[in-house]
């Protein structure tokens, strides 16, 4: 099952919409190196262990 992570689920003063969605260490990879670069969280694993609790099953869209 397809993982993602939505900031806007995260309220920030940047009001940050980015939603990254892929398999779960693709994800938890690319939403750690964004919660650093953009929000200013320190890496480690307290953070990656928040990230990867906070993801949600992605609900495939069908047309």
């Amino acid at each position: 099952m397809r993982k993602k992570i939505d900031c806007r689920d995260y309220p920030s003063e940047m009001n940050c919409t980015l939603v990254i969605t892929g398999e779960e260490e693709e994800v938890l990879r690319a939403a750690t190196e964004h919660a650093v670069s953009v929000h200013g969280h320190t890496d480690g694993p307290e953070l990656r262990e928040q990230i990867r609790s906070s993801l949600k099953n992605e609900i495939p869209q069908h047309a």
